[in-house]
């Protein structure tokens, strides 16, 4: 878990849980860069890190803007020399119900949190690709892989970044690019009045960070989404049921409602390394099912 040669960038690590990750790749010798849309808490942060011997460059801006994000990442290279980890941490809520909510909140909340992720994934992309070494992680949410009753864009967008995740993690397999997920449970000026003070104090952001740690490192997984919360740690997974076949024409729809629970069985279930998972299992139930040769209709 040394991270000595490593220069990371933390995306929203003003406070709460961005803070605690750029303290914590600090304290493993890590080069930070502390991004925030606020500059004064991104230079408090970059200071509390170099007060203690660490080295740290502050940046203040949008994720939600390219142009400020290369240049971000620009600084970066210049000071540092690389950027070997970046951790997309920056988010903001906008709940309600979606009865009730307008358009332009759902866009501002996928734009900051997906977009933004997507964003400085892309400034740093090519530069993971050409040194041959890169560690992402995206922070999603159980709000997005299980829902949350009035999150509808803020579940829409985490879960859009476990997507996103599993494509890239594939496309960066050969460069030793490593993207993971990051589920935390953990109390932030985001869950201030939800939680109650007690819940506050077990779910400090401090423990979510020693499971950011697993994911940045040499030995680092890919694909993985860690749940991270009151140091606890899960992991959760997208998963294919073995399913049935039933065929087609006439009936067809009844029989898959009949059969509905026999198609839900998780017994035996798998975790597709890709895509086509799931059309060679159908093909190959179609082949089993297919009529032998001589075999009257």
């Amino acid at each position: 878990m040394e991270l000595g040669n490593r220069t990371a960038i933390v995306t929203g690590a003003g406070r709460g849980l961005g803070r605690s990750h750029a303290l914590a790749l600090a304290r493993l010798g890590a080069r930070v860069v502390v991004n925030d849309m606020s500059a004064e808490n991104a230079t408090s942060v970059a200071q509390e890190i170099e007060v203690v011997g660490g080295k740290a460059l502050a940046f203040g801006g949008s994720v939600t803007d390219p142009a400020r994000m290369g240049e971000m990442v620009a600084a970066a290279t210049k000071v540092f020399g690389s950027v070997d980890i970046l951790v997309n941490n920056a988010g903001i809520l906008r709940d309600k119900t979606f009865a009730k909510m307008d358009l332009d909140d759902f866009r501002l909340v996928v734009e900051t949190h997906l977009m933004g992720s997507v964003i400085c994934t892309k400034a740093v992309w090519d530069i993971m690709r050409d040194q041959g070494y890169g560690r992402i992680v995206m922070t999603t949410s159980s709000s997005g892989l299980y829902g949350n009753f009035g999150q509808s864009n803020y579940s829409a967008a985490k879960m859009a970044l476990v997507g996103l995740m599993q494509t890239l993690a594939i496309e960066g397999r050969k460069y030793d690019i490593r993207v993971n997920c990051l589920a935390p449970t953990a109390a932030t000026q985001m869950t201030e009045g939800v939680l109650s003070p007690d819940a506050m104090r077990d779910l400090s952001p401090d423990f979510v960070s020693e499971g950011l740690l697993a994911l940045v490192g040499a030995d680092a997984p890919t694909r993985a989404i860690l749940c991270a919360g009151a140091g606890h740690f899960a992991r959760a997974n997208i998963t294919l049921t073995k399913g049935i076949h039933i065929g087609s024409g006439e009936g067809a729809a009844h029989r898959v409602v009949d059969a509905w629970e026999r198609i839900g069985d998780r017994t035996g279930e798998t975790v597709p390394e890709n895509c086509f998972a799931q059309s060679e299992q159908e093909l190959a139930g179609a082949g089993e099912n297919a009529p032998a040769a001589g075999a009257k209709p």
